[in-house]
């Protein structure tokens, strides 16, 4: 099979020949049709993602294909099935666990999707839907069910509620989808007028553009009535986080995403102390998560798809910022 593995920190993908996996009892085998993008594929190329990494990663996560080999004992599924992988395919339910981390797909030391062939467990894929593009599906492992968590994994969100979303990214718009589906008002920032625009298109109650509106935590709490919003999709990280704490009313609640602006920095605990504020880390979701947000029947916004072959150009048009929604490689037709 053909595949893509990480040399040094930084350095271009290498494209290599390895032999096609073999699944032992419990697995399978997906041959990979589409994959996607997120912000994590890029610190994990730079060497920038938790503190030890494979050297010669298969890198990305999230992937979508057809069940061509089956193990062992493997019963719920078919050869032909079409299969989304989950982030942390070990991980099939309950509570979060180091363990189930320590096996998420395209970081650290578990290898990834970038490949035309990859071996899971069984327990750790979902059917979707049969009019779903593979490239659809493969949004959804991490930035869809990151997204789904962030809105339904804490106190839920309920409709006539306020949530503010940051951003115009792959987790933030699957927010945005969800969150109007559901029945919520959503405000959306962004430094784009055009993004913005596309934002109202899927349903926003409001925009910002934060590079006209420094302090647009403020301003969300006064299009939220003036008390803040309930729930804030924080993407941003230590840059975004207390703009994000003027932004949200008392005892509401904060899902921390993202480390787009870095993993530290200072934050103001005050605020969230005296304003009771529940700030809430989210590190994607199990596979029921996976089949949950896939229930939702939300179909995703693909901005771009690229060729295998293509894979470098990918990774520069994540990078450049000028993508809405999920960047795609079509692995095979």
């Amino acid at each position: 099979m053909r595949a893509y593995r990480l040399d040094e920190a930084g350095g271009p993908l290498r494209k290599v020949e390895e032999a096609d996996p073999i699944p032992r009892a419990g697995e399978i085998v997906v041959d990979l049709k589409a994959v996607t993008l997120n912000y994590r594929d890029t610190i994990v190329r730079a060497a920038e993602y938790g503190s030890a990494q494979k050297a010669d990663l298969i890198p990305l996560s999230d992937g979508a294909g057809v069940v061509s080999a089956l193990g062992a004992e493997v019963e719920n599924l078919r050869l032909g099935d079409r299969v989304v992988i989950g982030f942390m395919p070990t991980w099939k339910d309950g509570p979060f666990t180091l363990a189930a981390q320590e096996r998420a797909l395209g970081g650290g030391f578990a290898d990834g999707v970038l490949a035309e062939k990859i071996v899971v467990p069984a327990s750790g894929v979902a059917l979707f839907p049969d009019d779903w593009s593979f490239e659809e599906a493969a949004a959804y492992p991490c930035a869809g069910v990151t997204a789904w968590t962030c809105l339904f994994g804490g106190s839920g969100l309920r409709p006539g509620e306020t949530v503010l979303v940051q951003g115009t990214g792959g987790v933030s718009t699957f927010a945005l989808q969800f969150a109007v589906q559901a029945g919520a008002r959503v405000v959306v920032t962004s430094s784009s007028d055009e993004k913005l625009d596309e934002a109202r298109k899927l349903g926003a109650f409001a925009t910002i553009n934060y590079r006209k509106e420094p302090e647009w935590g403020r301003r969300v709490a006064e299009i939220a009535g003036g008390r803040g919003v309930d729930k804030v999709v924080e993407v941003g990280g230590p840059d975004t986080l207390d703009q994000a704490l003027e932004a949200v009313r008392p005892g509401g609640e904060i899902a921390l995403v993202g480390v787009l602006t870095g993993f530290g920095g200072a934050v103001n605990t005050g605020a969230i102390l005296m304003r009771a504020v529940t700030v809430r880390g989210v590190y994607v979701g199990s596979v029921a998560d996976l089949r949950a947000a896939l229930a939702s029947n939300v179909r995703p916004v693909i901005d771009r798809t690229f060729s295998f072959d293509e894979a470098e150009a990918a990774f520069d048009h994540l990078a450049s910022g000028r993508h809405r929604g999920k960047v795609a490689i079509r692995v095979a037709p």
